[in-house]
């Protein structure tokens, strides 16, 4: 399917994030057909420089930010503002994940983009939400795993201490599918009339919204006196709470076979009954669910049956449980390591995974569209953009207004040079700027990142404008766009953005910017694009 016929084809989304929930937001809506233009400081998105295999150059980058254009802007500047301002008129969304008080320093708040574009949905990941004690307080995907408790929901402490289960940024990438579901409530909402609104999600949200079943209190007030901080006991309690719990369910965990290992199903009584009699084993509950036994009796009838269950899987290789289970309708599968699963072909034939040309490294295979429209798979995404690749691109197509200069220096960005035919373009940096040597973020400056805390402290020292770049062929106001602006020759070709007809018209933008996507869109169709 062509970027023009996904469903989110002509809506433009600025990303102010950094680290992971608002890249990942914004990813998934540029996955939907979203033209998404990634705003970054001049020394970039904090995510370039974690784990890097080469300066600036992180495959956890590349991950969450494939399909983006990148532009740089100094928001510390007056002419850097100015230019996000710009931006931001011509925008149907706008994402960032900054504490209150920095994203209204940099013209990023709620009303700040209201003024700037009435039009424009305004969405705001934070740490703990906006209001409350700790609303400014810095957080990432372990803090608010650990105050939600949802550290504690497989609690398996190595050395008396909690660790976060497998490594996953539960926190983080929920809050990231919730801001991309509030992004397109509120572009819906605003095509049927109403005022476009302001979302904020916090990954404390997102954290107790993955335990929504766990989240239940029978009444309206607990026991005061269970408060306070988690003592070691408790912690040792709650370990053996959850590992009896998983002891005591033989329907819905894994086994091991004779030579691997097995992960079953079965949560209705029709399903366990089969299952029993293949097995050839008895289940007083399942074969009378009116003779529950007391709790005390349970426990010992589900331990009992997780002994003898285990004891029958074992004794057979897991292709013949796999086919046996499969032929009576019981759901069940193999144990499989995530790095096998680029060549897996249930993977691969709807196509979750896909192949890009990073520039610079090459082949690099990432999580593929996870929607696919009308049964037809996306094609590739563009890859993730080097730093301020479209600068030049980006401001260009700004209309020109009283007092504007279009120059990407004066606008507080930082341009990349010309492209040519051998080498991709590259942002222009100074010294003190270098991806090597990254902005330390201030400790409030961005609310979340997935694992151990990397490339930042809780003080930096100040940054600077970035000096003015001196493109190859420096970028005009509103002038028609080159074909190098539309496509970098020598690059792989992509689905590039051109804006969608509706933008051309000017129905979801202010009238002002209208006339340079037309121009682009004109300057498109005379080079066949």
């Amino acid at each position: 399917m062509r970027l023009a016929d996904r469903p989110l084809a002509g809506v433009r989304v600025l990303d102010y994030a950094q680290y992971v929930a608002g890249p990942f937001a914004t990813m998934l809506l540029g996955d939907l057909g979203a033209d998404v233009v990634k705003v970054e400081p001049p020394t970039g998105d904090a995510w370039r420089h974690y784990n890097p295999h080469a300066p600036g150059e992180s495959t956890w980058f590349y991950a969450l930010n494939r399909g983006k254009r990148s532009v740089t802007l100094d928001l510390k500047t007056d002419e850097g503002r100015a230019a996000s301002a710009r931006l931001i008129a011509g925008a149907d969304a706008v994402v960032h994940n900054m504490p209150p008080e920095r994203a209204a320093r940099f013209g990023l708040d709620r009303e700040s983009v209201r003024t700037a574009n009435p039009r424009a949905v305004w969405s705001c990941v934070t740490a703990f939400g906006t209001e409350g004690p700790d609303a400014g307080r810095l957080g990432y995907d372990i803090i608010a795993q650990a105050l939600s408790g949802l550290l504690m929901a497989d609690a398996r402490p190595e050395d008396a201490v909690p660790r976060r289960s497998g490594g996953i940024a539960m926190a983080d990438l929920t809050a990231g599918l919730l801001t991309c579901i509030s992004v397109l409530a509120g572009v819906a909402g605003r095509e049927r009339g109403q005022q476009a609104p302001g979302v904020e999600v916090s990954l404390l949200g997102a954290a107790l919204a993955v335990q929504v079943q766990r989240f239940v209190r029978i009444g309206d007030s607990g026991d005061t006196a269970d408060q306070g901080p988690l003592t070691a006991p408790e912690l040792e309690h709650t370990a053996r709470t959850t590992a009896g719990a998983d002891r005591l369910e033989p329907y819905y965990r894994c086994y091991r076979t004779a030579d691997s290992f097995l992960a079953l199903a079965c949560l209705n009584t029709a399903q366990r009954r089969r299952l029993l009699g293949i097995l050839g084993l008895d289940d007083p509950w399942v074969a009378d669910p009116q003779a529950a036994p007391a709790d005390e009796a349970e426990r010992a009838v589900r331990a009992a049956l997780v002994d003898r269950f285990a004891a029958v899987f074992a004794t057979r290789p897991l292709d013949h449980w796999l086919s046996v289970l499969a032929e009576h309708d019981i759901p069940s599968g193999d144990v499989r390591l995530l790095r096998r699963l680029f060549d897996d072909r249930q993977v691969t034939v709807n196509g979750l995974v896909q192949t890009v040309r990073q520039p610079g490294v090459g082949p690099v295979q990432l999580l593929g569209n996870v929607f696919k429209i009308d049964g037809t798979a996306a094609p590739a995404a563009r890859p993730a953009p080097r730093l301020g690749e479209h600068s030049a691109e980006l401001l260009g197509e700004l209309p020109v207004t009283a007092g504007s200069t279009g120059s990407t220096g004066a606008a507080g960005a930082t341009a990349a040079p010309g492209p040519t035919a051998s080498s991709p373009p590259v942002a222009h940096l100074s010294p003190r700027d270098a991806p090597d040597a990254p902005e330390v973020p201030e400790a409030s400056e961005a609310s979340e990142t997935a694992g151990t805390p990397g490339p930042h402290a809780a003080s930096a020292a100040p940054a600077t404008s970035a000096a003015p770049a001196t493109p190859a062929a420096p970028a005009t106001p509103a002038a028609p766009a080159t074909p190098a602006a539309l496509g970098t020759p020598g690059t792989p070709a992509h689905d590039a953005h051109p804006a969608h007809p509706a933008r051309a018209a000017g129905h979801s933008l202010p009238p002002a910017a209208a006339p340079a996507i037309r121009e682009l869109l004109d300057t498109a169709e005379r080079n066949g694009a």
